[in-house]
C-alpha cells in the first residue's frame, strides 16, 4: 500500500482539488495521511465530511500545533501504514493514474540501493516543471540530479522505512528547513531513485506557499539554514557554485545578528572562502540581471 502524505495549514479553500483527484485514482490501493499544522479555518469540519464518504481508501487526519511543513512530514511517517511515501501539498493534485503507476514502478525495481522512484511534476497533465528524462527512467541520487538533467520540483515517492531512518532535524522556536537536508542525506548514503519522464502530479505555486516565502524562511529560521548549509559543504565538496550559494545564504540569514569572525567559526571556512563566496554570488546575479535587461 501507498501511503499518499499532505501536510496542510489554512488550505480548506483548495485542498478539495486534492481530494477529488484521490476519488478519480484507477487504483484505491492506498491511505490518505494528513497533518494539519494547527489551521484556524475550517479544515477539521472539512476532513469530517470527506472521512464520511465512501472512498474506497482510508483517511487519518490529525491536528499539530503550528510546528512547520518538516514537523508534519515527520509525524506523517510515523503514523504511515503504507510501504511508499509520497508527500502531496495541499494546493496541488494528482493525474487519475498517479497510484496504479508508483506501484508498477516500485514493483519493476530490482536489487539495489533504492530510496523510491519519481514521476514528474506539471504546471498541467502535460507540461513539466523543469527538466525531465528524456529515457523513460533515469537512475540518480538526489546528489546526482544537476548531472544527469534533472532539475525542478519533482514527485518523489520515498520508501516508508527510509524516512523512519532520516527524519528532519527540529530546532526550537523555528518552523522552516528545507527538506533538501533529508533528500541529500539519503543519496550521501548511496540510496538511489528511479526518476521517470511520466506528470502523475500537477501543482500551482500560490501566493501562501513557502515557494513564494524567499529569503524570509531563511532568515526566520537561522539554525536550519546553518544545518543545510554545513551539509552542502559537506556533500558538495568540489563544487564551488553550491558551496558559495550555501555560504551566502547563511550569510543572508544572519546578517546584522553574528559578526565575520562567527559566520566564519559556524560553517568552519576561512575569511577568504566567506569572501570569495558572498562576491561571487552578488557579481553572479548582477550578470543575470544585466542579460535580462539586454
Amino acid at each position: 500500500m501507498i501511503t499518499v502524505f499532505t501536510p496542510t495549514f489554512n488550505r480548506a479553500y483548495i485542498i478539495e482539488n486534492l481530494y477529488k483527484s484521490l476519488q478519480a485514482q484507477t487504483d484505491k490501493d492506498f491511505e490518505w495521511v494528513v497533518v494539519d499544522d494547527g489551521s484556524s479555518d475550517n479544515t477539521k469540519e472539512l476532513f469530517e465530511k470527506f472521512a464520511s464518504n465512501d472512498n474506497g481508501f482510508t483517511i487519518t487526519y490529525q491536528i499539530q500545533p503550528n510546528g512547520g511543513k518538516h514537523r508534519a512530514i515527520n509525524r506523517g511517517v510515523e503514523l504511515a501504514k503504507g510501504e511508499l511515501f509520497f508527500i502531496v501539498d495541499s494546493d496541488d493534485y494528482l493525474t487519475e493514474n498517479a497510484i496504479e503507476k508508483i506501484k508498477s514502478w516500485a514493483n519493476s525495481l530490482g536489487e539495489g540501493k533504492w530510496a523510491g522512484v519519481s514521476g514528474v511534476r506539471g504546471y498541467n497533465e502535460t507540461t513539466p516543471i523543469g527538466q525531465a528524462p528524456t529515457a523513460q527512467f533515469v537512475d540518480a541520487t538526489n546528489l546526482e540530479r544537476d548531472d544527469k538533467k534533472l532539475l525542478g520540483d519533482k514527485a518523489e515517492v520515498y520508501f516508508t522505512d527510509i524516512l523512519r531512518k532520516y527524519p528532519f532535524p527540529e530546532f526550537d522556536g523555528e518552523n522552516f528547513i528545507t527538506e533538501e537536508v533529508v533528500w541529500n542525506a539519503i543519496a550521501y548514503d548511496g540510496y538511489k531513485i528511479r526518476w521517470y519522464s511520466d506528470i502523475i502530479y500537477v501543482c500551482e505555486y500560490i501566493a501562501d506557499g513557502l515557494t513564494k516565502s524567499g529569503d524570509t524562511k531563511y532568515i526566520n529560521n537561522p539554525q536550519g539554514t546553518l544545518y543545510w548549509a554545513k551539509q552542502q559543504l559537506k556533500f558538495f565538496a568540489g563544487n564551488k557554485r553550491k558551496k558559495y550559494s550555501a555560504i551566502h545564504r547563511y550569510c543572508v540569514a544572519v546578517k546584522g545578528k553574528k559578526k565575520r569572525a562567527q559566520i566564519c567559526a559556524d560553517l568552519g571556512v576561512s575569511g577568504l572562502t566567506l569572501t570569495m563566496a558572498t562576491t561571487a554570488v552578488k557579481l553572479g546575479r548582477l550578470i543575470k540581471k544585466v542579460l535580462r535587461k539586454g
